[in-house]
Parts: structure tokens; C-alpha cells; sequence
């Protein structure tokens, strides 16, 4: 679990998904600013689908390494080898290097934290909430290098959604995780005393 602080001169930009999309990555940067001129959470999924995923993911980790107070990373459902072996990372990487190249980043995304607090109000992760989420501390405690589990805690933070129709949790069409309706939103938030959940991982026009 990151811990951001946010006073009013540490303002932070939170991104989505990028999945390849190196010039939409680019023109988020000149929008926003380039680092270190501005601060940016990224909650996760920086390959797959796109057809520059290398180029994305290798941008996004040179500024982590060269500003590490200003630039963090989560770790999206994308970051886990048995998704990216079959969405265009893996192929990617075979194409234009070798396997040996995509071990390696599959070492890198079983390290990477899932979850950011924000100024203690503002919990940022992927995906979303979990049945198995009652305290912070399991976040803090969650093994790593660690591959993503079919269930639980981990698999919830990357996976799960929000739904308008569901009362509690709910099946999920993905086939993975649950739904989540307002009531556990505001049952977390309250119980926690939180103002806000920010995720990622549905598209939204």
C-alpha cells in the first residue's frame, strides 16, 4: 500500500488503463505536464491491446526510477503473465525481442503495490472492493513478488466492479471477482472513514 500525502502543493494526477497506447501516454504528459514538473498515480494495466506496450511500459518505469517521490505505479489485472500471455503483451515481446524479455517483466509486475492511499481519504487501486477487505493492514500485509491468485484479496483489488443494480456483492460477467453495489461503497468508506474509492478497469464514454 502507497501512502501519498496531498497537501495543496502536491497535486497529483490519477490515469486508467493505457494498454499500449504510447502516443495517448504522451499527449497525457504534455497535457498534464511531464514529470517532475507534475506529480502521477497510474492504477495499472500498461499493456495488452495497444501496439506499443513496450514503449509504454518502459517510459512509465524509466520515471519511477528517475523520480520516485513524484511518479507511482499499481498493478493492474494486465500486469499478471496469464493475461498478457494472451492479450498482445507476450506477442509483443516475442516479436520484437524474445520470451526471456517478458520473463523479466512478469518478475517486475509481481512486485508492483495494488493499492494507494491518498491523504488517508482516498483509496486507489485497479480494480475495486473485496468481501475479504476489512482492514488496511491486509493490503500492507500482501506477500510480493506474487503472481494474481484466481480469488481472494489480491484478485478482488485487480479485478472487481461497481454496479448500480446490485445490493451487496453481486456475480461478476467477467468471470472473475464479484460486483460490488453503492451500499459496500458506503459501508467501506464510512467504516474507514474515507471520502473516496478511485478505480480503474471499465471504460466509460
Amino acid at each position: 500500500l502507497i501512502h501519498l500525502l496531498s497537501p495543496l502543493c502536491f497535486l497529483v494526477w490519477i490515469l486508467g488503463d493505457i494498454h499500449g497506447q504510447y502516443g495517448d501516454l504522451l499527449r497525457l504528459f504534455e497535457y498534464g505536464g511531464f514529470p517532475p514538473e507534475a506529480n502521477y498515480l497510474f492504477l495499472g494495466d500498461y499493456v495488452d491491446r495497444g501496439k506499443q506496450s513496450l514503449e509504454t511500459i518502459c517510459l512509465l518505469l524509466a520515471y519511477k526510477i528517475k523520480y520516485p517521490e513524484n511518479f507511482f505505479l499499481l498493478r493492474g489485472n494486465h500486469e499478471c503473465a496469464s493475461i498478457n500471455r494472451i492479450y498482445g503483451f507476450y506477442d509483443e515481446c516475442k516479436r520484437r525481442f524474445n520470451v526471456k524479455l517478458w520473463k523479466c517483466f512478469t518478475e517486475c509486475f509481481n512486485c508492483l503495490p495494488v493499492a494507494a492511499l491518498i491523504d488517508e481519504k482516498i483509496l486507489c487501486m485497479h480494480g475495486g472492493l473485496s468481501p475479504d477487505l476489512t482492514n488496511l493492514d491486509q493490503i500492507r500485509n500482501l506477500p510480493r513478488p506474487t503472481d494474481v491468485p484466481d480469488s481472494g484479496l489480491l484478485c478482488d483489488l485487480l479485478w472487481s466492479d461497481p454496479s448500480r443494480e446490485v445490493k451487496g456483492w453481486g456475480m461478476n460477467d467477467r468471470g472473475v471477482s464479484y460486483t460490488f453495489g453503492p451500499d459496500k461503497v458506503a459501508e467501506f468508506l464510512m467504516q474507514h472513514d474515507m471520502d473516496l474509492v478511485c478505480r480503474a478497469h471499465q471504460v466509460f464514454i
